[in-house]
């Protein structure tokens, strides 16, 4: 029985992350404008946050079900994130007033009506009158004007009306159209500028001008966006696709979980507006910062002459094991070759693609789609094989959280130029990054198999950190096939010897590397484990993991998130060493190691050690057999581990940044390496 202390609980170990984004923002030694950006980031993590994982405990509060970890109910759990929740948003609030402070000197200024000259004041009343108040469709609340419905994180003024007769109502105002600008500038150079909302805001009493404005402030809901799809697509659909649309409608309308208000206003006018959304005030905000932070990267773009207030250019380079003037099939076929995304281009994959469209030995094209990009080259690639006569098949995930509409939209497109298009199994996602060329060479069949730890988004590959290996493996071709027959029929994939395929052999062939290790520690052996992760949240694989640890195994874990294993916890995790990495590009590739050296077994792998991937979903591992690129990824995992920049190492569930002596920052130092390779 493990200490209760070995444990932290999956939603407030998130916070912790988002919270090292906002540190990041607020780090002097990151340029000024990429600060801007981590402060916008961190404020649409938390967005999607309340939407989902609030959400979901939102929804669960009348259930007893306790959290497994640290044996917390929903409503116990929502307490702690509100919360925390507070606290983070006072920072948000302190870090966002130091960045505009410091814009101060480039020109650069958020303004309020009463900062404008006369001249501004009369250029800004002469926009609302002719490039706002035409197109906003202003409401007041009563008996025969019901309250209207208020759109996900749309910014909307709210205002305290006051009849002739000295009875109070409600003011609603929209304050977005597709017709206006967010950003109106007041200045030649644009540098000085208000927001829409504070105009529409300022003029509200222009607006209700048969009223008296007693009071009034902008505001923005957040929806809950947890649905169960699964439950409300019933297993005799005809048109899945059409069936997800309607379902996707529903989500739009789910129920209010946070309101924020700009301004300080009167109780009653909160309890009025509480009432009509059904929320408590404790779901109540007040931030100091703009409601959306979103406009900050248009802000970046007024000074991006000035390249001092961003992060260095840098471009994904050419692989240096990938010879540009050969055949990518050619290649493969004598060697396995590795990409590692952002540093290196993922035109490589592409051009893999695009050989195998016109290949007449290549048969056919099989590939599982989760998250593109919007001008996709992979479809367009996977399209013209079609066209040429190829068997294309593409499993696209309409699941994927987000990117449901765009994915149904690909699906459409995919049809259209004549590749057969399957869908995910019931009640599991297929969230795997896995591509399968199928050749007849003569007598004989070869296989191409391609797995990564990312999505196939050309967007992406230039700021996540990720992985693709390709093989001409046999053994691995054959077991590829085997997923992909498998998912045509709707079958889950049994038996495996080379992937780790969940939800039926990934989960439980860690354990049994981890097992292997223990063996290795008890016999005296040197023992070895390192995980490369974003989140980890399966208890069987932390319990097992503090069980190795206590065993003498050396583990070593780069987490970049969700962490639900504490460190250092003298007598059970002292073995244990985990550091989170929140630099310039977001970490994301998922590497497994058991074991040292040229023996140790290694796989690239779409999952993280959550119970969703491993036993939840249809997620593919993939061995790395070949030595030059285990090598590789061993000396990249070592070099991750000796940040001491970027890097926060987690003591006992606190992330503390790691005293800088070297000054190896991981990212930097593997974009240089990119660099001199093509040197």
């Amino acid at each position: 029985m493990q200490k209760k202390d070995v444990y932290d609980n999956r939603e407030l170990s998130w916070m912790k992350f988002n919270q090292r984004v906002l540190e990041e923002a607020e780090d002097p030694k990151n340029p000024l404008c990429e600060r801007f950006s981590f402060l916008s980031i961190f404020q649409s993590n938390l967005d999607e946050f309340i939407m989902v994982r609030v959400g979901a405990l939102t929804a669960g509060q009348k259930s007893d079900i306790r959290e497994n970890k640290t044996n917390m109910t929903c409503t116990e759990q929502l307490e702690r994130i509100a919360k925390k929740e507070k606290e983070l948003l006072l920072y948000k609030d302190t870090v966002y007033r130091k960045l505009m402070d410091e814009l101060v000197k480039f020109g650069v200024a958020e303004l309020h009506f009463k900062d404008l000259t006369d001249k501004e004041k009369a250029f800004i009343r002469d926009y609302f009158e002719n490039e706002i108040n035409p197109f906003i469709s202003p409401q007041v609340v009563g008996k025969r004007q019901p309250f209207p419905f208020l759109r996900n994180k749309v910014i909307y003024a709210v205002v305290e009306l006051q009849t002739r007769s000295g009875s109070s109502k409600t003011g609603i105002i929209p304050c977005s159209s597709p017709v206006f600008k967010r950003m109106i500038p007041v200045s030649e150079d644009k540098k000085r500028f208000m927001l829409a909302e504070e105009v529409i805001l300022h003029f509200a009493g222009d607006i209700f001008d048969q009223y008296t404005v007693k009071s009034k402030s902008l505001i923005r809901i957040l929806r809950s966006a947890e649905i169960d799809i699964d439950e409300m697509l019933s297993d005799d659909e005809h048109d899945y696709r059409k069936a997800m649309e309607a379902v996707l409608k529903t989500r739009s309308r789910l129920s209010p979980l946070r309101i924020e208000f700009s301004r300080t206003m009167k109780d009653s006018i909160i309890r009025r507006m509480c009432s009509f959304l059904t929320l408590s005030k404790q779901q109540v905000h007040q931030p100091e910062a703009p409601l959306d932070l979103s406009f900050l990267f248009d802000v970046e773009d007024l000074l991006r002459s000035d390249r001092s207030l961003f992060y260095k250019r840098r471009v994904p380079q050419q692989p240096a094991m990938i010879n540009r003037t050969e055949s990518i099939i050619e290649q493969v076929r004598r060697k396995d070759l590795l990409l590692s995304y952002p540093y290196e281009s993922m035109r490589p994959f592409i051009r893999l693609l695009n050989e195998a469209a016109i290949n007449p030995d290549v048969v056919s094209i099989k590939m599982t789609l989760y998250r593109l990009a919007n001008n996709s080259k992979i479809v367009e690639a996977l399209s013209e094989a079609s066209e040429n006569g190829k068997e294309v098949v593409v499993l696209v995930e309409l699941r994927a959280r987000f990117d449901e509409e765009n994915n149904i939209k690909w699906s459409r497109q995919l049809e259209e130029s004549g590749c057969r298009v399957i869908y995910g199994l019931n009640r599991l996602k297929v969230h795997s990054k896995l591509c399968l060329i199928t050749q007849k060479r003569g007598d004989k069949t070869e296989y191409i198999t391609q797995a990564g730890t990312g999505n196939y988004n050309e967007k992406t590959a230039t700021l996540y950190t990720d992985y693709a290996l390709i093989t001409s493996s046999f053994e691995i071709g054959k077991e590829a096939a085997n997923v992909f027959d498998c998912l045509a029929m709707g079958k889950i994939v049994d038996k495996v010897h080379h992937l780790l395929v969940a939800p039926n052999h990934l989960q439980n062939t860690v354990l049994e590397f981890i097992d292997r290790e223990i063996e290795k520690a008890q016999g005296g052996k040197e023992a070895y484990i390192g995980i490369k992760i974003n989140s980890l949240t399966d208890k069987k694989i932390i319990d097992r993991l503090i069980k190795a640890g206590k065993a003498g195994v050396q583990i070593q874990m780069i987490v970049r998130g969700i962490c639900c294993l504490n460190a250092g916890v003298e007598g059970e995790t002292d073995n244990i060493e985990i550091i989170s990495i929140v630099g310039r590009f977001l970490e994301h590739s998922r590497v497994y190691i058991f074991g040292k050296g040229e023996d140790a077994d290694i796989y690239l792998s779409s999952a993280d050690y959550m119970t969703r991937n491993t036993i939840k979903r249809v997620e593919v591992a993939i061995p790395v057999y070949d030595k030059d690129i285990k090598k590789r990824l061993l000396d990249d995992f070592y070099m991750y581990f000796s940040d001491d920049v970027k890097a926060r190492k987690q003591i006992c569930g606190t992330y503390v940044r790691t005293k800088e002596e070297s000054g190896v920052n991981a990212q930097e130092a593997l974009y240089e390496q990119a660099y001199g390779q093509n040197g």
